[in-house]
């Protein structure tokens, strides 16, 4: 009875050690496990992938795989569909087998995905996982994302067309609208630009938004990275080893009656650019428009004829408004407002001449300001860079405004400076200013300093709220309204 214990023990043990040399199986230098209870972990359990337009491969994303075990491991790695691929040390596909990683080591995994059209208007969600199976046992991390179909704009050149706003519109090059021709974008339109393209305008451009659905001009990256970033879009050409960059937007001289309501242009280079035109009539009408998170300027015009009223220009790398070579510029009801703390350059500029060599070439200037606001995180966020002449007209005038100047500067010409306020004394109290929200706290030395003139010329404010049924017109684009909701426009 001893004998037959005895060589149970000795089977049992033996199997016990056998079992452990195939659980454990050294092979270059690395022992491997094949314990099936060896399990992996990961830094998310579902990986998310923002927008991503159908037929665009999008951003690679990445997921920490873990193995905690003591020894090596190999797993086998893939997705089901063919809209996801995996990348591991280079290596791209939907499966990928015997993938080592070492005891107490980890290893990235790349995930990208490329959707095929949805044939659908709106956003489709696309699931799926990545399954890690080792060792006999199945983990998995979750894939979702969003396809959306669009229309693909592959053209340089177009004429007379409309655009609406059943799918985003993707500009793979700039644009030009021809001359004579008119590109008229209607409400609820969004579109995004690849890299150094823009659109440029020698006919017309009809920009028809609403309140609640404005036009949007932006980049191709939906990422939330990329969601205030500026320079994303915008054409960069270069001349004799010197960069030139055009507007995200840009008027040539050819261009007349250009009208954007109701847009939203972000992240750009220069906003909106506005060249040289000679006609006395207005070149473009800017209303209820934002203009933000640009690398250089918000507008840039130069000769030319601009209205401007109910708009906000906001977070530009150099200037917000520069207004050059002469001009005829009206601005009212405007907020101009430049917190970025990495300029010296102040947010308004105005040049009445251009130098080219040791020439210079001066024009007549003509530019209103009122019931605005121009204020950032200079002391000095206004500047007039002139020069004089006996037959040209250089006039300035700021009427009912909230400006950022020294405390010194002498604002005693009323050709010029009329009931306007010193910004470094009376805050304009916005209600968030790093969330762009630029509407009036209900302490604002803004509110009811406006001129009833100007109210009545334009009566309701960028939300639509009336400006002409209190006291007096608040300054800038926004009219406060006691105890209503506050919400910032997209």
């Amino acid at each position: 009875m001893s004998k037959h214990i005895s060589r149970l023990f000795i089977i049992l043990i033996g199997l016990l050690l056998l079992a452990a040399a195939q659980s454990c199986i050294e092979e270059d230098g690395n022992k491997f496990t094949n314990n099936p209870n060896a399990y992996l972990a990961f830094s998310t359990d579902t990986l998310k992938f923002d927008t991503v337009f159908t037929s665009i491969g999008s951003a690679s994303k990445q997921i920490i795989v873990y193995n905690k075990n003591k020894n090596a491991v190999r797993t086998n790695v893939s997705v089901q569909s063919n809209f996801y691929h995996i990348i591991v040390d280079g290596t791209k596909g939907n499966s990928l087998n015997n993938i080592v990683i070492r005891g107490g080591d980890s290893i990235y995994i790349f995930v990208d995905v490329t959707i095929d059209p949805q044939n659908s208007n709106s956003p489709v969600v696309i699931l799926d996982s990545i399954t890690f199976a080792t060792n006999g046992n199945c983990q998995s991390v979750k894939l979702m994302a969003y396809g959306q179909d669009i229309h693909m704009i592959t053209d340089t050149v177009i004429k007379t067309q409309t655009w609406k706003a059943d799918k985003p519109y993707l500009i793979c090059n700039s644009l030009l609208i021809d001359s004579l021709e008119t590109l008229t974008i209607e409400e609820g339109t969004h579109l995004h630009f690849r890299p150094n393209t823009s659109l440029l305008v020698k006919g017309t451009l009809k920009v028809n938004g609403t309140n609640e659905n404005p036009v949007v001009f932006e980049g191709d990256r939906l990422e939330e990275y990329y969601k205030n970033k500026p320079g994303q879009w915008g054409k960069v050409s270069e001349v004799e080893g010197t960069k030139q960059y055009l507007g995200n937007i840009n008027f040539f001289t050819s261009s007349s009656n250009n009208e954007i309501n109701y847009a939203v242009i972000r992240n750009g280079v220069k906003g909106v650019q506005i060249n040289s035109n000679s006609d006395s009539t207005t070149t473009l009408k800017i209303a209820n428009t934002i203009i933000e998170n640009m690398s250089i300027a918000g507008i840039y015009a130069q000769s030319t004829n601009i209205l401007v009223y109910n708009t906000i220009v906001t977070n530009c790398g150099y200037y917000a408004v520069f207004l050059t070579m002469g001009g005829n510029y009206e601005f009212f009801h405007t907020t101009i407002a430049n917190y970025t703390t990495t300029r010296n350059t102040p947010s308004l500029v105005f040049s009445n001449y251009s130098t080219s060599g040791s020439n210079t070439k001066l024009f007549n200037f003509n530019a209103t300001f009122a019931n605005s606001i121009i204020c950032g995180s200079r002391s000095a966020e206004f500047i007039a860079d002139m020069q004089s002449s006996d037959s040209l007209n250089f006039n300035y005038s700021f009427e009912n405004c909230l400006i950022n100047l020294p405390r010194n500067t002498n604002i005693s010409d009323t050709n010029t400076f009329r009931n306007v306020i010193l910004a470094i004394d009376s805050l304009p109290r916005f209600v968030d200013v790093e969330k762009h929200n630029f509407r009036l706290d209900t302490l604002s030395a803004a509110k009811d300093k406006g001129k009833l003139q100007y109210g009545k010329l334009f009566p309701t404010d960028f939300d639509g709220n009336s400006r002409i049924d209190d006291k007096l017109p608040d300054l800038g684009a926004f009219e406060r309204i006691e105890n209503q909701p506050i919400t910032k426009k997209p």
